[in-house]
């Protein structure tokens, strides 16, 4: 008895003292949390990509790994950090215009009939904007060597990933405490969740920005090209993403008296830009996860302060991730009830 105890004992011991050297390690390794989460994202929507490769034209795993790091480089990330630069260039001019923005908050009130150019208040508006917005571009920007060394970390985890996919997965279903057909549909549910997320609101977001832009180009609005940018971003935000760019800028439009490119651009806004939102949707949710809105707002509040800029999308799909696994946890809880019970009939 006394030596089956002592195995109880140092097995408890063993386990505590794994659990907390995991947990240090964890601790030590959250500088690199965002570059394991965008390796794990960049490694689901580009393996179906990698087994095209790897086994119908038979590329060599090293070679198909560098062609699909490579084309996620020109694609993603080479875009986003143009971006960053151009709007950190857009908001340094912005906010260096102090006295031509009060000049347009006085119009906008005139038109509008009641005070929204407080100085207090604008005070308060800019010091936001200088403490939050262009100081979290800055930090980007200014912190080049944190944000590549974040880069090229995700690179090198998404590169051992493509290259040992095979055993990679194996480990996966083997530490995941679910049985093979849940492990399956928990594959099937993570691939859906992420595509959804990821690749369905990109898609809306990018398509709504377009729409902005394309609005002010028609409309003789400056800057199409930018606001359409800003737009993109923002329409990670379902519902209220893009209509923070047009119903602004019509309404500035309208107290300096262009009523045709005011009310042209509110009928472009709400009549198709917010509208093409619920299509998409509609036709995005009949092949991938139905991500509802509500998930991705609460998802890119708590993700920005955490990830930055990339929080737009892995707030999100984190809150997707986690309800996915609640979804298994109850169907394995449903099914272990319905065992218990055969085996006692």
């Amino acid at each position: 008895m006394s030596s089956v105890y002592t195995i109880k004992q140092r097995r408890v011991i063993i386990l505590i003292c794994t659990v907390l050297f995991g947990g240090f390690l964890l601790y030590a390794l959250k500088g690199m949390f965002t570059a394991f989460l965008g390796a794990s994202v960049l490694y689901v929507l580009s393996r179906p990509f990698l087994g095209f490769l790897v086994e119908k034209k038979k590329f060599p795993r090293w070679l198909s790994a560098w062609i699909i790091i490579i084309a996620s480089f020109l694609i993603l990330v080479l875009p986003f950090l143009t971006v960053g630069l151009l709007i950190a260039d857009k908001i340094n001019r912005f906010l260096e215009h102090k006295e031509a923005m009060n000049s347009v908050l006085k119009q906008v009130q005139d038109f509008i009939g009641f005070s929204v150019s407080d100085e207090k208040f604008i005070d308060k508006v800019y010091t936001f904007l200088e403490e939050n917005l262009l100081g979290e571009v800055n930090n980007i920007l200014s912190g080049v060597g944190g944000l590549l060394l974040t880069i090229g970390m995700m690179y090198f985890f998404l590169y051992f990933m493509l290259t040992s996919y095979l055993v990679f997965e194996k480990g996966f279903n083997k530490y995941l405490p679910l049985k093979k057909n849940q492990s399956q549909l928990f594959a099937e549910e993570l691939r859906n969740s992420t595509y959804s997320n990821v690749l369905g609101q990109g898609f809306i977001a990018l398509i709504q920005g377009a729409l902005v832009s394309l609005g002010f180009w028609l409309f003789n609005y400056s800057d199409p090209v930018f606001w359409g940018i800003i737009a993109f971003f923002l329409s990670f935000m379902p519902v209220i993403g893009a209509p923070i760019v047009f119903v602004p800028a019509a309404l500035i439009a309208l107290a300096y008296g262009n009523t045709q490119e005011g009310y042209s651009l509110l009928l472009w806004g709400f009549l198709l830009v917010t509208n093409i939102d619920n299509v998409l949707r509609y036709f995005i949710s009949k092949y991938l996860a139905d991500t509802h809105p509500l998930i991705t707002i609460v998802g890119v509040i708590i993700g920005i302060p955490i990830f930055g800029i990339l929080g737009l999308v892995f707030g999100p799909l984190l809150i997707s991730w986690f309800l996915l696994l609640v979804k298994i946890a109850e169907e394995s809880g449903a099914q272990l009830t319905e065992e218990a019970i055969s085996d006692e009939s």
